[in-house]
């Protein structure tokens, strides 16, 4: 072998070597096995074409969706009439179908919680919780604010990295504002379609679009929470530290539907842009899954999910002001129970 040939060999071993160093795949390979729990939504066939993609962007090189467990909702027929062109579609993208959660921790390194239907997700993610592999929950993350509680203490328990977010977050605009775009933040109004599903708190399951924005912007801090509820709109009120407050619009028919914010600064005013796609929260899904760090707090997630139970509280009492503090404290206390009902046991091996 010449001397240009043993350079050559040498030039591509070591990129190799680095590339599996820094968390990267040789072009064509796969070394980070992802696997999905719910083919109910179309995020979950969107997020399989962000990570499958030929064009996939340079963070998601090496990742790859590779198994799915089907099942999501079991009773919410909108969901259910889903799964089989889902399931088909994801098949053609190089996805093979298993049987069980179980089955599908075995098999990968990451997890993508996907169902749309939050009440199950607790029980659905203890697995992958115990195998200690990073995941993702789409929205909502759970179907009660004690559900939500216990996920993030069966995550700690079991020191497992795990996050939850609406792709509204990544609105453009948003982080900037947040990071100080217009000042320091004062207030903003936030607006998205809120339709309602039975089975769900009011604002759980789509209204949550609008309140992730809105805690984009405003951070946390929420003290306090009214609501206004007709039958084409909800307007919720929350008041920040500071004196600081923030507007989430829920719009139904025969509104238009579509998704936006105004910020409010010390230095200007920003309205918020169009929706841009799944592409940002999925390129920050798989930084978390290489990194185990989640981009959004557990504190901001439960503020959220606070924030829309106690607008329910305020609505079934008329819209009086109901304390974010007052309904997490509730959520804490009946978590420990539904965990040990479950078979988990906190501060036990």
């Amino acid at each position: 072998m010449n001397r240009s040939a043993v350079l050559y060999c040498l030039v591509m071993w070591l990129s190799t070597s680095c590339a599996i160093v820094w968390g990267q795949s040789p072009a064509g390979e796969t070394d980070m096995r992802i696997g999905i729990i719910g083919l109910d939504t179309s995020h979950a066939v969107a997020f399989t074409k962000e990570f499958n993609g030929t064009d996939a962007p340079s963070e998601l090189q090496g990742m790859r969706v590779v198994a799915a467990y089907p099942q999501g909702s079991a009773d919410i027929q909108s969901s259910v009439q889903r799964v089989p062109e889902y399931t088909r579609t994801v098949q053609e993208l190089g996805v093979r179908i298993v049987d069980s959660i179980d089955q599908l921790v075995e098999q990968v390194d990451a997890v993508l919680l996907e169902s749309n239907d939050g009440r199950p997700h607790l029980e659905q993610a203890l697995p992958v919780f115990r195998a200690r592999k990073p995941m993702f929950i789409d929205k909502p993350l759970a179907g009660s604010l004690t559900d939500a509680v216990a996920i993030f203490l069966a995550a700690e328990h079991f020191q497992s990295p795990v996050f939850s977010s609406s792709s509204l977050r990544y609105l453009p605009g948003a982080p900037e504002a947040r990071q100080g775009a217009v000042g320091d933040v004062l207030g903003c109004d936030a607006f998205s379609p809120c339709s309602l599903e039975e089975t769900h708190p009011d604002l759980y399951w789509y209204g949550i679009h609008g309140v992730e924005l809105l805690f984009t912007v405003m951070g946390t801090g929420c003290q306090q929470v009214r609501r206004v509820a007709e039958p084409g709109t909800d307007l919720v009120v929350g008041v920040w530290d500071q004196g600081r407050i923030g507007t989430f619009r829920g719009i139904r028919p025969p509104a238009h539907h579509d998704y936006g914010g105004t910020v409010f600064g010390s230095t200007g005013t920003q309205y918020l842009g169009k929706f841009a796609g799944y592409g940002p929260l999925v390129v920050q899904i798989g930084l978390f899954f290489r990194s185990g760090q989640p981009p959004v707090s557990k504190d901001e997630t439960l503020e959220i999910f606070a924030f829309m139970t106690a607008a329910d509280v305020s609505k079934q009492q008329g819209g009086a002001a109901v304390s974010i503090e007052s309904v997490l404290a509730e959520a804490r206390a009946a978590a420990v129970p539904r965990l040990q009902a479950l078979g988990v046991e906190l501060g036990q091996p």
